[in-house]
């Protein structure tokens, strides 16, 4: 169930990214409110990952779905 909102939330913020030749991959939402991405394509090697990661889509995540309690970059 957590998965599934976490995946809808990502679904908004999914064709900003995509405009600027990215994406992201859910990886994992752990049971303490962990999601972890994967960031593809251009955003993959941007120098404007982290704050990608942190101000856009864990901004986003928090608001959308309140069970996210962090946001974590994996490779």
């Amino acid at each position: 169930m957590l998965r599934e909102k976490v995946e809808s939330a990502l679904n908004q913020v999914r064709p900003s990214l995509q405009a600027d030749g990215g994406n992201v991959e859910l990886v994992d939402v752990t049971d303490d409110g962990t999601v972890k991405l994967r960031l593809k394509g251009a955003c993959a090697g941007c120098p404007m990952s982290q704050m990608t990661l942190s101000m856009g889509i864990e901004k986003h995540l928090k608001k959308m779905v309140p069970e996210v309690k962090n946001v974590q970059a994996v490779n």
